[in-house]
């Protein structure tokens, strides 16, 4: 027959239970186990304490067991125990890790989850995990594209200096064509968004022709200068320098920023230049369209106009363009260039030297 322990508290002992057992920010398993040493200290069997404080007398045993071998640090600390067996070894997921970034799967150029699985024998989930704690994403991919301009520093060090350090009684236009724009119907009427349901559009579409944009962005006030055309040849944008130069004030200086596409170096821009010395040009390095400035602003009306509108002809089309520029130029916000031209060559040294490496490999 088991005998229960014997309980013998001091005064000291029982003023320290009791303030465990009443203290309001201990937490419950502590103050349970306080009241089980207190009662057991008072004579009650652990059948009888058990059913005072609501408990299973197995463990009011194990309580009052610990307390009379280890005092009052028995029952203030638990003791640790041994965690889950890892289903999956580290071995195995180095394996996954090292499979993921050095290789490829038979016939696919990504891993996915389940071929993944399939090859190192664990289930998706357990890949999915390995992959969200490392940081690997497989299905996702970024372009990229460095430039290979022999002049590529000349030119990032003019540009930024327009864009952070603009000159005196001058204004900068950062100048772009955004060709192909099409004019999208779709084949059938889409349903309007609705509480539980987002908008819907086919995914197919009938063409309507096509327009070219030409925007000029003040990089001072973000302004926009622009006008839709057929074509884009020299004779366009010649055009649009016309424009440009109607809408700005006669003695300020120009500096138009563009790519250096060969339309905008044409022979006879060249000539007209000459007439119109307060034009200046400034080209961006090849594969680095992502200097202009107004590259941003297409993002935005890709975005926010074009991507999800529905045009039954080119003029409709044109009409939205021009009515988002309107709006656009009714409360202009200019976009601020923060990237400074040394942190930006660093970047694109960096890239070429793994590139290199790479392809040396």
């Amino acid at each position: 027959m088991r005998i229960a322990a014997r309980i013998q508290l001091t005064e000291k002992e029982r003023k320290k239970l009791a303030e465990l057992r009443r203290g309001r920010k201990n937490a419950v398993r502590v103050q349970e186990r306080a009241a089980i040493i207190l009662l057991a200290a008072d004579g009650y069997e652990n059948q009888k304490i058990a059913r005072e404080i609501n408990q299973d007398p197995g463990k009011v045993g194990r309580w009052r067991k610990r307390y009379a071998q280890q005092g009052l640090a028995g029952i203030l600390k638990d003791k640790t125990r041994p965690g889950r067996i890892p289903r999956v070894s580290s071995s195995t997921k180095s394996r996954i890790i090292k499979l993921t970034t050095t290789q490829k799967p038979d016939g696919a150029a990504h891993w996915s989850r389940e071929s993944m699985a399939r090859k190192v024998g664990v289930s998706p989930s357990s890949v999915g995990r390995i992959w969200a704690a490392h940081g690997l994403k497989p299905h996702r991919v970024k372009t990229f594209k460095l430039s290979n301009d022999k002049h590529f520093q000349e030119k990032l060090n003019d540009i930024i200096g327009l864009y952070l350090s603009p000159p005196e009684h001058a204004i900068v236009f950062s100048c772009e064509e955004k060709s192909q724009i099409q004019a999208l119907d779709r084949t059938q009427p889409g349903l309007p968004l609705k509480k539980g349901r987002c908008q819907t559009l086919t995914h197919d579409y009938k063409r309507n022709g096509t327009t070219i944009l030409f925007a000029a962005m003040n990089i001072a006030d973000g302004r926009i200068i622009s006008t839709c055309m057929n074509k884009h040849r020299h004779q366009e944008w010649l055009k649009f320098l016309r424009l440009i130069a109607k809408n700005t004030p006669s003695d300020k200086e120009i500096h138009i920023i563009c790519d250096n596409y060969a339309t905008h170096k044409h022979e006879k821009i060249q000539a007209w230049q000459m007439h119109n010395p307060r034009f200046h040009f400034h080209f961006t390095p090849t594969s680095a369209s992502w200097l202009n400035m107004v590259e941003r602003f297409f993002r935005d009306l890709t975005v926010k106009s074009l991507r999800r509108g529905v045009f039954r002809s080119l003029n409709e089309l044109i009409t939205a363009i021009e009515q988002y520029i309107s709006i656009h130029n009714a409360n202009p916000k200019p976009f601020i260039w923060t990237a400074t031209a040394s942190d930006i060559l660093e970047k694109v040294k960096r890239g070429h030297r793994k590139l290199n490496k790479m392809q040396s490999a």
